[in-house]
């Protein structure tokens, strides 16, 4: 209600792949977010504000391990059935690689539209621009990212931050891909954070734009 109040361009609504995480991310289990999601997703429809699925540990979970695509496919169709504009399939730790970001996309373009399927990235182990690559030859055009690649998650040990936004642009723009974002814009961003933070960002363009 309070977010309704200021008019937000969207609102997300986190669940997870498996219980261990959602319990200690959202303090409920799988079966209880849903319940949750119910009359939040009526206001936002209500009001006319779009509403995006999170499927947190979609490709691996700090507490339980690897994760099947059955347990994610499972709580994207539930997300599909709430009637969501975007589901979004989330490496909340880092760990996927483009061979299962591939399995995995292309299980769940048989389950619902692709324009309805996004992907949010970790950087924590190097690859998230490779799985970047991977979905976008598997016709995904929505990513998640952060200037700088802040961000990460108290419940999930070990993750670094988010896919850095510089990173993903410099790629996108090198493979012509149009954005509507600035690069150098974003670059500014990120200075203004690290002078506000004294935290230097990860971003690798970032460094190497200011060295």
């Amino acid at each position: 209600e309070r977010a309704l109040r200021c008019r937000p361009g969207g609102i997300a609504l986190f669940t997870a792949a498996s219980e261990s995480f959602s319990r200690r991310n959202v303090n409920a289990s799988i079966a209880e977010t849903f319940v949750r999601f119910g009359p939040v997703v009526e206001a936002a429809k209500a009001a006319g504000i779009p509403v995006r699925g999170y499927v947190s540990t979609a490709f691996g979970c700090p507490y339980e391990g690897d994760v099947p695509y059955s347990a994610v496919l499972d709580v994207a169709r539930k997300l599909r059935d709430l009637d969501v504009a975007e589901i979004v399939l989330s490496d909340t730790i880092g760990v996927a690689t483009p061979k299962q970001v591939a399995e995995l996309v292309k299980s769940a373009r048989a389950e619902m539209p692709v324009k309805q399927i996004a992907l949010h990235f970790h950087d924590t182990r190097g690859t998230a621009l490779a799985n970047v690559l991977a979905s976008l030859q598997l016709g995904i055009t929505t990513f998640d990212s952060s200037a700088g690649g802040l961000g990460g998650c108290p419940f999930a040990p070990g993750a670094t931050g988010n896919l850095a936004t510089e990173d993903l642009l410099y790629m996108l723009d090198g493979l012509d891909i149009e954005t509507g974002v600035s690069l150098s814009g974003v670059v500014e961003a990120s200075q203004y954070l690290f002078e506000q933070t004294g935290r230097m960002p990860s971003s690798r363009y970032f460094r190497a734009a200011v060295s």
